[in-house]
């Protein structure tokens, strides 16, 4: 069995239809109208023990929803979720004791007090040992660089130490599992790549299980071996990153540095993608065009400087799954 098991959850919200006129309005006090929305509709997916899990989705998907019911703080209108072989809804003391959650958009420090105050509050809480929390306090300091805001109050640090401390908070007692819900929502480059390194150093060295749902795919890209994506709530695609990649090798991209061009190349399967003076970029379909024909087409085409032959970044190949349609066109 694996770890974490999503056996066909759906989730549906009810909203009152509010009623237009005075007559329908006092209906409403004998018969009340509601709409039906499945956030998450007859969802499946299982994650091994120390697997790193990408959960993307456009906004509306069900991610957030998803992250709750795991973490027991919503209940599933149907179907059953085991995590670490427990249900959540029904053993949350239990269930919290194995988990950390981070939510982006959404704090669990205490504003008035300084870190070192917070970690002992939480030490307390989830009854630590003296041993293994200042362990990791002394890790988590280290590696995610905490000393110089250590005896700072919450209110005065900046959105990229919160976030620092809502990382080593969640981690203090050692969960198992942690849910990470958009945690790099804001910050900086530099303090978005501390935040990667930490948690795939901390993946290796305690075979900690994450699930992390992001908007940022250089996220997906440096953190995550697995990809989950859903969209109306339900399960669209399960594949490892390499296996995602693959998806963007049915086309690539060449730039073109000039110092002279006698012609823009017209091949079917090449498309030009950007035009600059002295810069040319085409969308090449792998199929149709060759590489050998490609380049000989280009030297004939232009004086070149410089050539560069990528292929599409994750980002891309989200975003055509995103807007693609049903049939997959």
């Amino acid at each position: 069995m694996a770890y974490i098991e999503v056996n066909h959850i759906t989730r549906e919200f009810k909203s009152f239809r509010r009623p237009k006129g005075v007559k329908d309005a006092l209906y409403t006090l004998l018969k009340r109208d509601y709409d039906i929305k499945k956030a998450v509709d007859d969802l499946s997916f299982s994650i091994e023990k120390g697997e790193l899990v990408g959960y993307i989705g456009p906004n509306g998907a069900g991610k957030s929803t998803t992250i709750k019911m795991l973490s027991g703080i919503l209940v599933p209108s149907s179907g059953n979720i085991l995590t670490g072989g427990i249900v959540p809804w029904e053993k949350r003391k239990q269930n919290a004791g194995n988990i950390g959650v981070v939510f982006g958009q959404r704090s669990q420090l205490n504003w008035d007090l300084p870190m070192e105050d917070t970690f002992e509050l939480y030490q307390r809480m989830y009854k630590v040992e003296i041993k293994a929390f200042r362990k990791n306090v002394d890790m988590f300091v280290e590696m995610l660089e905490m000393q110089p805001f250590l005896k700072k109050p919450v209110r005065q640090l900046s959105l990229g130490q919160k976030m620092r401390a809502e990382l080593a908070v969640a981690l203090l007692h050692d969960p198992a599992i942690l849910y990470l819900d958009e945690p790099t929502i804001g910050l900086d480059v530099v303090v978005k790549d501390k935040i990667r390194k930490f948690i795939r150093q901390l993946n290796r060295e305690k075979r900690t299980t994450v699930l992390l749902t992001t908007h940022d795919m250089v996220d997906i890209e440096e953190i995550c071996d697995r990809i989950l994506m859903i969209d109306h709530g339900k399960l669209m695609l399960d594949k490892s990153i390499d296996e995602f990649k693959a998806q963007g090798t049915g086309q690539y991209y060449v730039v073109v540095t000039f110092s002279q061009c006698r012609e823009i190349l017209s091949i079917p399967g090449i498309s030009m993608t950007v035009d600059q003076p002295f810069c040319h970029t085409y969308q090449i379909s792998a199929s149709k065009v060759s590489i050998n024909m490609l380049l000989n087409r280009i030297s004939a085409s232009y004086e070149v400087t410089d050539i560069i032959i990528k292929k599409p970044e994750i980002d891309e190949i989200v975003r055509r799954l995103y807007t693609s349609d049903p049939s997959g066109e």
